[in-house]
């Protein structure tokens, strides 16, 4: 007789769970904003001051790089902790399973 599948969380747990997975967004789109206003910052030096702010243009074109990676790491690290959260241990990971 097959078993029915019952939750693990309750509906407060699922909807905390929820509004953390679109903070975890929200934090990323933040990343992506503030690259988005290096890349404008660092491409108007590069074009307006090409002697004087090439240099400090082409630092912010390179951090906006900086910022975007280091977002999309951390989306990724949060997104997967919030999956462990959700559907349990991977019995896989833990070695009970071959």
């Amino acid at each position: 007789m097959p078993t029915a599948f019952t939750d693990p969380l309750s509906l407060s747990d699922r909807l905390a769970l929820q509004r953390t997975r679109l903070a975890n967004e929200r934090t990323l789109l933040t990343y992506v904003r503030t690259a988005l206003a290096l890349v404008g910052f660092g491409l108007a030096l590069v074009q307006f001051h090409p002697e004087r702010g090439g240099r400090i243009g082409y630092t912010a074109l390179a951090g906006a790089g900086v910022v975007l990676l280091v977002g999309l790491l951390r989306f990724r690290v949060h997104r997967r902790q919030l999956a462990a959260c959700e559907f349990g241990p991977n019995p896989t990971k833990q070695g009970l399973v071959n």
